[in-house]
């Protein structure tokens, strides 16, 4: 490998895209290819980025298989950004083992995170987890150590867990200064805001106030009765019933959690049920009736 093929490589390792284009933006081998598309990606312009992969993907000999893997990895973390999730789990799981067999241990990690990112995105929490405790944090350079837990604070979050969050975001923000690289900084910072956040809605009486996170966490640990809109469930002390199926009684439910303790007309009713949770009329909410207080709570949690 040539010296600027070198020194761009190590300039996207800090998340200096400029500097590697400065170094490679006028060629076209293969090596040069893989490069600039990985540069324009972080930059922002995934078009441009996912075209320069496929023709470095094309540049590269039958035998470079490494080279091609890592290509695989890159044009994988694209789709991911851009929610073009049809064809990555085959291609991702592939480009890992041969990245595994050459001994490329970063990014075959790397590849590993992306696929919990798949899951994530998908919505398959326990494989994800599953996936992510497989991983030694410990272990890790900075940089991909702070990816780990990134990931760890995303999946606590989802499971309405504030404290592991904020955890696993304390410890990626430590890595992150230590692999000395702004745009993953900046990406924790983004993380944190969003634990922060307002992330539910509460109702009492016809008054509203927002709930962050661990506000909600603190509700669903109690034995109020809890409407979700969010994953149109319903529980109660633990015990959970899903009504996605059944949207009109989700409907109903909902319009009689909110109402709590007070009755709702039967004209409401029929109106609730006949518009379903789909229409203008219904609000992403997570609806709390809490029967032990004998007043009615109600929490909306924005889909995340």
């Amino acid at each position: 490998m040539d010296s600027l093929i070198t020194a761009a490589a190590r300039a996207l390792a800090t998340g200096d895209a400029l500097g590697a284009l400065n170094r490679v933006a006028l060629r076209d081998d293969a090596p040069a290819l893989a490069l600039r598309g990985i540069a324009m990606a972080q930059l922002g312009d995934l078009v441009r980025a996912r075209m320069l992969l496929r023709r470095a993907a094309r540049a590269f000999a039958p035998g470079e298989t490494l080279a091609r893997a890592r290509c695989v990895v890159a044009a994988a973390e694209i789709a991911l950004a851009t929610r073009d999730l049809g064809s990555v789990a085959a291609a991702l799981d592939g480009a890992r083992r041969v990245l595994e067999a050459h001994g490329d241990v970063a990014n075959a990690v790397h590849a590993r995170h992306l696929e919990i990112r798949r899951l994530l995105l998908t919505g398959r929490l326990d494989a994800a987890e599953r996936s992510l405790d497989g991983l030694d944090p410990a272990r890790l350079p900075p940089a991909p150590r702070a990816a780990h837990e990134l990931l760890a604070a995303g999946i606590a979050i989802r499971r309405l867990r504030a404290a592991a969050a904020e955890a696993a975001l304390d410890r990626a923000r430590r890595a992150a200064l230590l692999a000395g690289i702004p745009a993953l900084s900046a990406e924790v910072d983004g993380a944190a805001l969003t634990l922060s956040a307002p992330a539910a809605r509460r109702v009492a009486g016809g008054d509203e106030r927002l709930l962050r996170l661990a506000e909600v966490e603190a509700v669903l640990s109690t034995d109020a009765f809890v409407v979700d809109a969010c994953r149109h469930v319903v529980s109660d002390a633990g015990t959970v019933v899903s009504l996605a199926r059944r949207p009109v009684l989700f409907a109903l439910v909902r319009a009689l959690g909110e109402a709590w303790p007070a009755d709702v007309a039967r004209d409401a009713r029929c109106w609730r049920g006949r518009s379903g949770p789909g229409t203008p009329t219904s609000r992403t909410a997570r609806g709390c009736g809490s029967r032990s207080a004998g007043s009615a709570r109600s929490c909306a949690r924005s889909p995340s």
